[in-house]
């Protein structure tokens, strides 16, 4: 399985991931939403809200291109920081998150 293989596999299981748990939204963010200029968007959307609408979508982008993934990529760590230490599926999304970092780390051993 190639590396495109193994992210998409992970992208497919995050959006499971939020869907199960009902994060997964039907209506998106209104267009200037999308204008941020800081990582994360932080200052215009909710976490799960970045990972929804901006990571899954830009990476299959890039996916469905063959296009070069990105080289410096690490995510989970954010989302330690971003997602309340109660959060009812905080150790389920960074377990998720961590097993997709670890695919560009090991890109580059």
């Amino acid at each position: 399985m190639t590396t495109h293989d193994r992210v998409r596999q992970q992208l497919h299981a995050l959006e499971t991931l939020l869907r199960e748990h009902r994060h997964w939204r039907l209506d998106a963010p209104q267009a200037h939403l999308f204008t941020s200029t800081q990582p994360f968007y932080m200052d215009t959307m909710e976490p799960l809200e970045w990972l929804q609408w901006v990571l899954i979508p830009r990476m299959h982008t890039l996916l469905d291109n063959a296009q070069p993934l990105p080289e410096a990529f690490a995510v989970a760590p954010y989302y330690e920081m971003a997602l309340a230490a109660d959060h009812p599926q905080r150790e389920a999304i960074l377990a998720v998150l961590q097993d997709l970092d670890a695919l560009f780390a090991r890109d580059k051993s």
